[in-house]
């Protein structure tokens, strides 16, 4: 019988505390089948033999880390509310004759119960669900699976490997807790107020002008590489600045609501704002972390939906056209179109073999030369032999020389330059400069910058920039840029003519065709020309793996985001519930009602409830140029999907936070209300 006295002891505080565990537990379960769900897929023999399945089980690889890092974090975060609220039961148990020892194995046994209950339902959850995830992510490549359901032994111990670490160390952190407190400091922890922080007026004008200063970091920036640098700094910056604006500014704003004599002098107003000043700093900080996890849902479900929405949108700037065909010269002169015409006649006789007659043959045909290399561009000048020397990335280009003749021809335009000018036309970034001088003090004079030119794979694979310089004499141009080499004496310059077409054929006809010209291309290479032959219905697979893996991923761990929010309300509302309980005891002993409860509940939650989403929409707004720029670096330009996207995506948060703080609004009231008073005092007694 005494060998089962801790559990039951443990298992009767984790009953009469449901109200606490109960969310808890559910939470860890939901983040348990969370990670194993991405680890059987991770594992997943379908889904690895599905086109583009490898690609999203290396994405899938990098989310088993992303989910680990946040449960630690989030599970010792929502931990630290439990251990406050049974401090006082804890220093109880210590006064009536429990050493530390005794209190440590009834620690030790709850966090078995709640380690067991949690792996096993969310194994279980995780196991039910892992088929239909399954099935999501082979529809999501646009491919067949079986409808077994099927078992990962290695997944199922990797989940509980991790998170029985991570539940090990919530534990030690909590045995901790307890061994550096006294009884007096646990009996009286519930009661233990926070000092609203010291100068914050100070604080506040500091987080002001962080916030500020990474707004302006987000809307200034004009190059996607530079956004793609400096994103992790400004996402630091806004998390910086949202603490310090909630935990310091909440309190300086409850302040400023005191000395408003009409506002603060009222029932349902008095007693709200006097209870948030004596204990923003905690509150503040709850806001903060809510507001951040918002933003993160926001950001990651408008990114990753609009990406893979706009797939086809990406893998047509990466491919052009349906078949691409590009040749790399190993001489040192442009070719002339009329010696490229055999492979034209080539190309033309494998696709009337397969899709016979005019009108199924090529379409929108496109062909041109160019010159290809990267540069750093600084101050209008383009070099070449120190790029491996640069310390920074965010000033290299990739540098394209066409000839005048095939721009004309694409664009249905009659330019004609003099030796020594150039059009100029970039992408990703934009250049306005009179002059550009290349490495070898070749200066060319800017005629005009052209607002378009063809789509080219290569730039859509690129997160540099692009710099288009359209020519006269390319010959002349490109001779001195020839002796550059890289370290390993390889030229730097490549010489290249693209050809491309769309077909009027399905994918299967597309691969094969793509294949018979490849084929065909390879036997035609010599020391002077080689060929590469890529197609759109080969490589869908692989844009729909790497860009539905994210968005998986996105919605996952979006889902995982809410979890953490919605726990860190509940959790806020029900600990300032049993706070505010007894000051709202005393205001009905002298006379206040259940209206002017109800009125001073929603007065309070009011003022700082809808803080964070608001909050979060505005750093959604300021982020949303930095968002479109590092979506630019997937190829992906459509503004107007973007923004219909993220709008749709707060709208549909901000019902779903409405929700739930209808839900923990309507637990904040019965506690403090006492409602439901005589019902908790009778579960304490049993």
């Amino acid at each position: 019988m005494k060998k089962l006295f801790y559990p039951k002891l443990a298992w009767t505080g984790i009953r009469k505390n449901k109200r606490l565990y109960l969310p808890y537990i559910l939470t860890c379960a939901g983040m348990v089948m969370m990670f194993y769900i991405v680890a059987f897929l991770s594992e997943s023999e379908p889904l690895f033999h599905t086109p583009g399945g490898s690609v999203m089980q290396s994405m899938l690889d990098f989310g088993m880390w992303v989910i680990t890092v946040f449960a630690l974090i989030f599970l010792f975060y929502t931990n630290s509310f439990l251990t406050r609220r049974r401090k006082k039961e804890f220093g109880l148990y210590n006064i009536l004759g429990m050493g530390k020892r005794n209190l440590a194995q009834i620690l030790i046994w709850e966090g078995v119960i709640v380690a067991i209950l949690a792996l096993s339902g969310g194994l279980l959850g995780g196991i039910a669900c892992s088929k239909l995830a399954e099935l999501g992510m082979v529809n999501i490549l646009q491919s067949e699976v079986t409808f077994t359901l099927l078992l990962s032994p290695a997944a199922v111990l990797e989940t509980i490997r991790r998170f029985l670490i991570i539940f090990g160390l919530i534990l030690l952190h909590t045995l901790w807790q307890i061994y550096r407190s006294d009884p007096i400091e646990l009996l009286h922890s519930e009661h233990a107020g926070e000092k609203p922080p010291k100068a914050n007026w100070l604080l506040a004008i500091l987080g002001a002008v962080i916030l500020g200063a990474a707004y302006y970091l987000a809307v200034s920036i004009q190059d996607p590489v530079s956004a793609l640098l400096w994103f992790f700094v400004a996402v630091i910056m806004v998390i910086v600045a949202t603490y310090l604006l909630f935990v310091a500014g909440s309190v300086t704003i409850c302040r400023i609501l005191q000395k408003n004599k009409k506002f603060y002098y009222k029932t349902n107003h008095f007693v709200s704002v006097s209870s948030m000043v004596y204990r923003m700093k905690r509150n503040g900080a709850g806001l903060a972390s809510i507001c951040i996890l918002c933003t993160m849902v926001l950001v990651m479900m408008s990114g990753t939906v609009c990406l893979y929405i706009g797939t086809e949108d990406s893998l047509r700037s990466r491919y052009p056209r349906n078949i691409n065909v590009s040749a790399k010269i190993l001489g040192t002169e442009m070719p002339t179109l009329e010696a490229m015409e055999g492979v034209r006649e080539l190309a033309e006789e494998i696709v009337e073999k397969h899709v016979p007659g005019e009108k199924n043959g090529m379409k929108n045909v496109l062909e041109y030369r160019s010159a290809e290399t990267a540069a750093y561009l600084q101050d209008g000048h383009l070099s070449l032999h120190n790029l491996a020397e640069m310390g920074t990335v965010s000033g290299v280009w990739q540098l394209m020389i066409v000839p005048l003749e095939d721009y004309n021809r694409l664009m249905g335009k009659d330019e004609s330059l003099e030796p020594g000018e150039t059009i100029v036309y970039t992408t990703k970034s934009s250049y306005s400069g009179d002059s550009i001088t290349l490495s070898e003090g070749k200066e060319l004079q800017v005629r005009k910058v052209a607002e378009e030119f063809v789509d080219n794979g290569v730039d859509a694979m690129q997160v540099f920039p692009t710099i288009y310089l359209f020519v006269s004499n390319p010959d002349e141009v490109i001779q001195p840029l020839l002796d550059e080499e890289d370290k390993w004496g390889n030229r730097t310059l490549g010489i290249n003519w693209n050809y491309a077409f769309d077909l009027k054929c399905g994918n299967e006809t597309q691969v094969q065709i793509q294949s018979e010209l490849a084929e065909a291309l390879a036997q035609r290479e010599d020391e002077e020309i080689r060929f590469l032959c890529e197609g759109v219905a080969e490589n869908r697979a692989e844009f729909y793996g790497l860009y539905g893996a994210l968005f998986f991923l996105g919605v996952l761990l979006g889902i995982v985001f809410v979890f953490a929010a919605v726990l860190i309300i509940y959790y806020k509302q029900i600990s300032e519930g049993y706070e505010d309980q007894s000051r709202f005891e005393i205001m009905q002993k002298v006379g206040m009602t259940q209206r002017e409860i109800r009125q001073s509940v929603n007065s309070q939650v009011l003022t700082v409830f809808f803080l964070p989403l608001l909050s979060a929409g505005m750093h959604l707004i300021f982020a949303f140029p930095m968002i479109h720029k590092l979506l630019v670096l997937f190829s992906l330009t459509n503004v107007k999907l973007l923004i219909g996207i993220t709008v749709g995506c707060y709208l549909v948060f901000a019902l779903f936070y409405v929700l739930v703080y209808r839900g923990t609004s309507r637990a904040y009231y019965h506690i403090v209300s006492g409602v439901q008073h005589a019902s908790i005092r009778e579960e304490r007694k049993g």
